[in-house]
């Protein structure tokens, strides 16, 4: 029987409640399929920053590299100015941790919350990789003369060989994995951004000769967001980097029905690798027990599947998905039909009783 150790940062807003009910899930899952686990608590987030100063001591990241997972509820106080906790925490863990893949599913489990027009279950189920530890959010840059009208601020997009190349071929071993549509887009702008996307297109195409079983093509960024909300048929795997990434996924949340059932991983194949739900803290629900725990519970199954239990994490997708098609009426808080820990029960009830 295989044993886990899973590091958990319930963080900051509803971030705690989420994690709660993502751990009962955890936990329902565990007694189905045969396996055990220890959870390690860690006190990360904007309320330790207030009292004590901290953001993310050393000795937490020692912690967390001795863990199999990290499990976070979400990271942002709005009593902290932004970017701090953001870049103190998120950041250095995907750097220091070198959790180089962004992992963000978009399926659509339910046509009712879809805001396209005539789009089916079937017709929105893809993934994005995002390059998650260089391009512009590397912090390179500066400011000259801050703060006077002759200001000039730079910000720099890092671009490597090895970080474009393994982020691709992960997209590549994952779409193969996969084993749908069978086909992996690069999106960038190589029209205009004709250095750093000269370098992933070069790298792309030549990675893929390795895959002759996957479709590789291109599209223009603008293009990609175009298509996601005309025809999301079209994608399988959508390979990117940083910056794009990080605006396309949350288009995917929407189409998908909204941050509540948007879950994404921060992984390195290697290494620790990371799992939250991405809608945020949402600190004006906090304490209320209506925010949706579902973003949450996803995050469980997939990093569930990253270690190894890939049978646990497909039983969780599974209920999740029954509980939206059979009892939700939204995905927003306070809307669902159910409390926070309701659907949390639902989901647990669904695994304890799957045949």
């Amino acid at each position: 029987m295989s044993k886990y150790s899973i590091a958990v940062v319930g963080g900051d807003g509803t971030g705690p409640e989420v994690v709660k009910e993502g751990l009962k899930v955890l936990k329902a899952t565990a007694s189905v399929c045969g396996f055990t686990y220890e959870t390690v608590d860690y006190d990360i987030g904007g309320e330790r920053y207030l009292k004590t100063n901290e953001i993310l001591p050393d000795s937490v990241v020692e912690g967390l590299k001795r863990c199999d997972a990290i499990y976070l509820g979400a990271i942002g106080d709005p009593r902290v100015k932004p970017g701090i906790l953001e870049k103190g925490i998120l950041l250095k863990l995907r750097f220091t941790l070198d959790q180089y893949v962004n992992l963000r599913p978009v399926v659509l489990y339910d046509k009712r919350f879809c805001p396209l027009k005539d789009k089916k279950e079937e017709d929105i189920d893809f993934v994005v990789v995002r390059e998650n530890t260089e391009g512009l959010y590397c912090g390179a840059g500066g400011f000259l003369k801050k703060g006077t009208k002759d200001e000039v601020a730079i910000q720099e997009s890092i671009n490597t060989y090895k970080g474009a190349e393994r982020v691709i071929r992960f997209a590549f071993e994952y779409a193969r994995r996969r084993n749908k549509r069978k086909k992996v887009t690069l999106c960038g702008k190589t029209n205009v951004l004709t250095y750093a996307f000269d370098l992933w297109e070069r790298t792309f195409y030549a990675v893929a000769k390795e895959y002759p079983d996957i479709q590789a093509d291109y599209a223009h960024v603008d293009a990609t967001c175009m298509w996601m909300v005309k025809s999301p048929e079209w994608f399988d795997v959508i390979v990117t980097d940083n910056m794009f990434g990080d605006i396309i996924t949350d288009l995917g949340a929407m189409i998908q029905g909204g941050m509540g059932i948007a879950a994404g991983g921060n992984i390195n194949p290697q290494g620790v690798s990371m799992f939250e739900p991405i809608g945020g803290s949402a600190p004006k629900y906090t304490g209320k027990n209506v925010i949706n725990p579902l973003a949450a519970i996803c995050a469980v199954g997939m990093l569930l599947d990253q270690i190894g239990e890939q049978d646990a994490g497909q039983r969780i997708e599974t209920a999740v998905k029954k509980v939206v098609k059979e009892k939700l009426e939204s995905f927003s808080a306070g809307k669902m039909g159910y409390s926070t820990s309701e659907v949390g029960d639902l989901v647990a009830e669904y695994i304890k009783n799957e045949k």
